[in-house]
This record gives C-alpha cells, sequence and structure tokens, in this order.
C-alpha cells in the first residue's frame, strides 16, 4: 500500500508540474501582453517597450520559464502586475474566502446527496424513487450559472430572503463579531447552496446505487430474517458499506466542486479565487494566473491523492 501511495504522490506531483508548465506557455504564447493592456494611446512606443522590459516580457520565452520554474520552487510567486502587490499577498487575501465557500458548499452537497440516495434506496422503483431520480439527474445535469440564475430569481429577487452578491454589506464593519458572522453567512447562502446542488445528484445516484447492491447481500437478508426493520437494516447495516465507494466518488468529485465554486464566485460577486482568477486573465497578469493554477492544481490533486489514502485506509483489501 506504501508503495502505491508514493507512486501516486509522484505522479501528483507530475501533474501540478505539467498543468502549470502549459498554463505558462499557453499564455505567453496568446498574442497581446500586459504592456499592450496597461498602456495608454497617448504613450509612446518607446515607453511601453520600456515597461515590458520592466516586467521581462522583451526575453526569450524558455528565459521567462526558467526564471518562473525556479522562483516557483524556492516559494517566490512573484509581484501581481495588476494588484501591484506580491502574488502571495493577493492568493493569501482570497483563498480563505474560496474555502469557506468550497466547504460548506462541499457539506450542502453531501447532505442533500444522502438525503436523496437513502430516500431513493429505501422504496426503489416507486413513485418517490423516479420523482428524486429525476431531480438527482436534473441537478447533475445543471450547469452551475444556471442554479446561480434560478437561486437568484427565487431566493434574492422575487422572495429576496438572502442577498445576491459579496460577502458582507459596507455597514456590517460596525457589527459585532456575532453579527458580522451571521451577515457572511446570509451572503454565503447562495453561493454554497449552489455549489452543493450542482454536486448533489451524482452523490445521490452513487450512493442509490451502492446501497441497492449492498441490499442484496446475505447479512442484510439475515438482519431481516432476525427481526430488524427495514429502515434500521438499510440504516446501520447497508449505509457503512455502502459508504466506501464513495470516497472514490468524493475524490473525483474534488475538481467540479472547485471549478464550480469559481464560477459561483464570479456570478455572486464572492471575493474569493474566482474574481482574482477573472481579473488576472482579463490583464493578462502571467504570474498570479500562474501562480493561482498552480494552487487550485495542487488543491485538487492533494485531494484525490488524501481520498486514496482514506480508500486504503478503510477497505482492508487494499492494505496489502
Amino acid at each position: 500500500m506504501t508503495a502505491r501511495l508514493i507512486r501516486r504522490l509522484a505522479a501528483s506531483i507530475f501533474v501540478v508540474w505539467l498543468v502549470a508548465s502549459g498554463t505558462f506557455f499557453l499564455v505567453a504564447l496568446t498574442p497581446g501582453d500586459l504592456a499592450s493592456k496597461m498602456g495608454d494611446p497617448r504613450i509612446s512606443p518607446a515607453a511601453r517597450q520600456r515597461l515590458r522590459e520592466h516586467f521581462g516580457l522583451d526575453r526569450p520565452i524558455w528565459q521567462r520559464y526558467s526564471s518562473w520554474l525556479a522562483h516557483a520552487v524556492s516559494g517566490d510567486l512573484g509581484d501581481s502586475f495588476l494588484f501591484r502587490r506580491p502574488v502571495r499577498e493577493v492568493l493569501a487575501q482570497a483563498l480563505p474566502n474560496t474555502a469557506l465557500l468550497a466547504c460548506w458548499g462541499l457539506f450542502l452537497e453531501l447532505a442533500l446527496g444522502l438525503a436523496l440516495g437513502l430516500l431513493q434506496a429505501y422504496k426503489p422503483h416507486s413513485f418517490w424513487d423516479r420523482l428524486l431520480s429525476g431531480l438527482s439527474l436534473a441537478a447533475y445535469a445543471m450547469p452551475a450559472f444556471l442554479v446561480a440564475a434560478v437561486l437568484l430569481w427565487l431566493l434574492a429577487y422575487t422572495f429576496p430572503v438572502f442577498p445576491p452578491s459579496h460577502m458582507a454589506e459596507p455597514q456590517a464593519l460596525g457589527l459585532s463579531f456575532w453579527g458580522r458572522l451571521a451577515e457572511t453567512a446570509r451572503h454565503l447562502a447562495l453561493p454554497a447552496l449552489t455549489v452543493g446542488l450542482t454536486g448533489c445528484g451524482a452523490v445521490a445516484r452513487y450512493l442509490r446505487g451502492s446501497l441497492l447492491d449492498e441490499k442484496r447481500q446475505a447479512y442484510m437478508l439475515a438482519a431481516l430474517a432476525r427481526g430488524c426493520s427495514k429502515r434500521r437494516a438499510l440504516l446501520l447495516h447497508a449505509l457503512p458499506n455502502a459508504l466506501l465507494p464513495m470516497i472514490t466518488v468524493l475524490g473525483l468529485s474534488l475538481p467540479f466542486l472547485v471549478s464550480g465554486s469559481l464560477v459561483v464566485e464570479v456570478i455572486f460577486s464572492w471575493p474569493g479565487m474566482g474574481q482574482v482568477f477573472y481579473a488576472a486573465v482579463t490583464a493578462r497578469d502571467v504570474p498570479l494566473i500562474q501562480a493561482g493554477t498552480v494552487l487550485v492544481t495542487a488543491a485538487v490533486v492533494a485531494g484525490n491523492w488524501l481520498a486514496d489514502v482514506a480508500y486504503s485506509w478503510a477497505d482492508p483489501r487494499m492494505r496489502g
């Protein structure tokens, strides 16, 4: 098991390097650069050239790549062209907000998915099973921006229960700690619900199938023969065994969770990595794009590797 996890870790590091390098060359080879974005029409070509030299954009691409790679390995992510600050400071300010949204979105995804999957597996092939299966498939198929638009129309404008955007209102600065916490929770509700709804369908479908497989096992028939109720047998006997494959499903859902969170942040003006990415791509801020891509890729790869570790620990067959 240890050798397999070490091989997966080495492969994960290679994936991070490959994605980061591909992003660097993709951005570097795209026509235009930051100097053309920042350059005022009244600025002379000589001034724009000095701007390119200042940011190192006049050097050959292989020199820029080797310099970036050496600095990245040492932990120096460079300075953001757009924000005029070190990239680490920009990411350190945005990353906690993205983590907050992703964690609550994942919590809602698992809670809704587990509830739907259990209800479907309790009475399979019934009217409620077909109805909830249709809702699960619809949630799985709908893109995040469409779910966000529906929630905004329903819960922010038609019935103004939650605020439509941002993380807090300006007047929240004068509130107490608990008041600011409640204000943040109100603004977090719609983005987190959007992330949760877009992922709960897959969790529900996988859990339903896994539970139906477990219900056909001999130990379930033995539990029912001993007088155990269907509900108790489903929750206490089938569910723990059915949750084991869900570790793999959770690992596979991490890329969609992260990408969905970034899209949702732009829609709801949530001050996280999505907003930073959008501004960086628009301004061709190469250091910020590179660092953000490496960070997001590393988070996804680390999550998948941790899912492998958890699965290997939970399944005795993988320990040999």
